[in-house]
């Protein structure tokens, strides 16, 4: 699975992509896990399974849905696992929009 992050700035979201592919390592999962700055996600279509976006964007929810259409779910990351830092638990988040 390829799950794709996006936020404004990226240094947190960084952290929590690191705490993402640990947490699929432990599980014995090869996901593809990365983190862009939101501008950039029209330019990364068909590039990923699945989208979150980082809890200070979810403003821009409707209009990221808008853009990726029906290539792929997206969604916000809870605001509580984002701040945590809960890579297994965004992890399960990302699998449950994708059905598995």
């Amino acid at each position: 699975m390829r799950i794709m992050l996006a936020c404004a700035a990226g240094m947190s979201t960084s952290i929590l992509v690191a705490k993402m592919e640990e947490a699929a390592k432990e599980q014995g999962k090869d996901y593809k896990i990365w983190a862009i700055d939101q501008s950039l996600i029209e330019d990364n279509l068909g590039n990923f399974d699945v989208l979150l976006l980082g809890p200070q964007v979810q403003h821009t929810l409707k209009k990221v849905k808008n853009i990726v259409g029906d290539r792929a779910p997206v969604a916000v990351i809870k605001a509580s696992d984002y701040g945590r830092g809960n890579g297994a638990a965004v992890l399960k988040h990302a699998e449950e929009l994708i059905g598995g």
